[in-house]
């Protein structure tokens, strides 16, 4: 049970690294969020109608979302989630999300209110957090915090609001334009520390491993909707074996390395944040990679559709893109297999554009396969690299 006072409203340090049954309970929430991502996108793929702005507005649902986890996590890297104002908060924020990932396949049409409601409905009990905890608010002002909470919620239901597409996508571009920096701030501000840093690198990586779980789920699926042909077959083998290489890509080693990393770091807050933004682009490639794999185990053999390509090489890609700077930012350096498997990815394009869907999707999970083969020969022989931030 909660008693009051500091010590267990606020994360002792002994305790700051390791996440709690709770967190872990809300991470849950974002299996079901992830899988509306791929679903509505897979429905937008066999429709023909993926077009950028189809793409686009599926894009701010998953910031949407994205950004709910990612004030979830950063709060409870300071207020101590079995705290009542942590359990309220997560409670509100699971509600928030479930409502949200119910509303994604018409997000952008019919439910847009519901999705824009259940977003300002969760801003609204981090603000009682704010009040209810003094502790969050004693190492700076909360006020840019709070401005950008209150800014943001506007232009989220005017833009639910209105019936032209182009201008409601404006509006909810701009009320995440306007949480960003709050995030930012906030997170310096009343989660900034070295602890809490390293809180937070290992939620980013449970909710990696959420990502690929959810690519998981697709694919098994998929073959479990397929004829279970030897076609469908060898497209579930393709995409379990690059499901593997994308979980060992990322580990070995700057994902394993990360809290080490942010301990290193001489502003432990601003490695914090940056590494929250590699996360985002490398989950939003397994993500999509995830619905390339439902493509090619579905239709392996079917006629050549290049807007597939998207999803089948654009999916690792943007993984690769998310990675690059990732790695950076632990060890300093960039390892030469990830560029090459960026250029290895693009000359397949042109390969594969009239191939069928399995054929592409041999070719991008060789590249992963190649990726982790030039890292382990790298690695052979080798102690162990330590972590090395740039900042």
């Amino acid at each position: 049970m909660d008693e009051p006072g500091r010590e267990r409203r606020v994360r002792e340090e002994a305790n700051w690294q390791r996440a709690s049954i709770l967190e872990l309970f809300f991470d849950l929430v974002f299996v079901f969020a992830l899988n509306r991502i791929s679903l509505r996108l897979l429905d937008e793929f066999h429709s023909g109608g993926l077009g950028f702005s189809e793409f686009a507005e599926t894009l701010l649902l998953f910031l949407g979302l994205w950004f709910m986890w990612q004030t979830t996590a950063a709060l409870t890297s300071r207020v101590h989630p079995d705290s009542r104002p942590g359990q309220f908060f997560v409670f509100s924020s699971m509600a928030g999300a479930t409502v949200m990932a119910v509303s994604v396949p018409q997000g952008f049409e019919e439910r847009a209110l519901v999705f824009a409601g259940a977003w300002v409905a969760v801003r609204v009990s981090l603000l009682l957090v704010y009040f209810l905890v003094r502790q969050v608010r004693t190492e700076g002002s909360a006020l840019p915090g709070l401005l950008s909470l209150g800014g943001s919620t506007v232009p989220w239901i005017a833009g639910a609001l209105v019936h032209d597409p182009l201008l409601r996508g404006a509006l909810w571009a701009l009320a995440l334009a306007i949480e960003f920096p709050g995030f930012v701030v906030g997170f310096r501000r009343w989660a900034g520390t070295q602890v809490a840093g390293e809180h937070l690198a290992e939620r980013l990586q449970q909710i990696f491993l959420i990502s690929l779980g959810e690519a998981v789920f697709v694919s098994g699926l998929a073959f479990s909707d397929s004829d279970i042909t030897l076609p469908h077959g060898m497209g579930f083998a393709l995409a379990f074996v690059g499901i593997v290489q994308l979980w060992r890509i990322y580990f070995y080693r700057a994902g394993l390395l990360l809290p080490l990393a942010i301990t290193a770091a001489r502003d432990p807050a601003r490695q914090s944040v940056t590494a929250a933004l590699n996360h985002l682009i490398m989950i939003s490639g397994v993500v999509l990679a995830g619905v390339g794999f439902e493509l090619y185990i579905i239709e392996p053999t079917g006629r050549p559709e290049p807007n597939w390509l998207v999803a089948i090489l654009g999916g690792p890609a943007l993984f690769l893109v998310g990675r690059a700077p990732f790695e950076l930012q632990v060890f300093g350096r960039i390892s030469p297999s990830r560029l090459i498997g960026l250029l290895a990815l693009g000359l397949l394009i042109p390969a594969v554009w009239h191939a069928p869907p399995l054929v592409a999707g041999a070719g991008a999970t060789a590249v992963l396969v190649g990726i982790v083969v030039a890292d382990a020969w790298r690695a052979r022989g080798r102690e162990p690299e330590p972590p090395a931030p740039l900042m």
